[in-house]
């Protein structure tokens, strides 16, 4: 797993190529590409298409008809905002991936119930940070996180420093890669 995984919000299938090639030149190669425009199917099949050497997953998939999208554009993980049975029990399936949202300790439980290990923290900022991801460790110490959601520069190394921490999840990877393109 990349230990960067910026949140890729595309509104029009055009700005793929601007985007992934940003991160790509910023050294990341991940893309989770969020369920929140009309095209997103769209940009995972081209993205996956035409940037075979980076993960591409979805994002924001709260459904299960969003997950078989995905899935069928060629997704390599998925993500949700919660917890979907239904969501989880496809990519069991289909031995894909999924990162549930899960900040509570039943939610967590239910998580691992259905064999998943490694969880997205969302909203981070919301539900406590480091602090609360440090007090959910203690009874859950097989658990990875993602915390997602008011991790910016500030606070990213701290997070990065916590060893349950699998990755960081964000926005704000798509907005300095692309403003670094911009100064070149």
């Amino acid at each position: 797993m990349e230990k960067l995984i910026p949140v890729v919000v595309i509104k029009e299938l055009s700005e793929t190529d601007k985007i992934l090639t940003a991160l790509k030149n910023n050294g990341i190669n991940c893309a989770e590409i969020t369920f929140r425009t009309a095209c997103a199917k769209e940009a995972i099949a081209y993205a996956c298409k035409h940037y075979p050497e980076m993960s591409v997953g979805a994002g924001t998939v709260i459904n299960v008809e969003q997950c078989q999208a995905a899935l069928e554009a060629g997704a390599q993980f998925i993500v949700s905002p919660g917890l979907s049975v239904a969501v989880a029990e496809i990519c069991k399936e289909k031995n894909i991936p999924y990162y549930p949202g899960c900040v509570t300790p039943t939610e967590i439980m239910q998580a691992l119930e259905l064999g998943i290990t490694t969880v997205k923290f969302f909203p981070a900022n919301v539900y406590g940070g480091l602090q609360a991801l440090k007090a959910l460790s203690a009874p859950f110490p097989q658990v990875k996180f993602i915390p997602t959601g008011g991790v910016d520069r500030s606070n990213i190394d701290e997070f990065l420093a916590f060893d349950k921490v699998a990755a960081i999840g964000g926005s704000f990877f798509v907005k300095e890669s692309l403003a670094k393109m911009e100064e070149k």
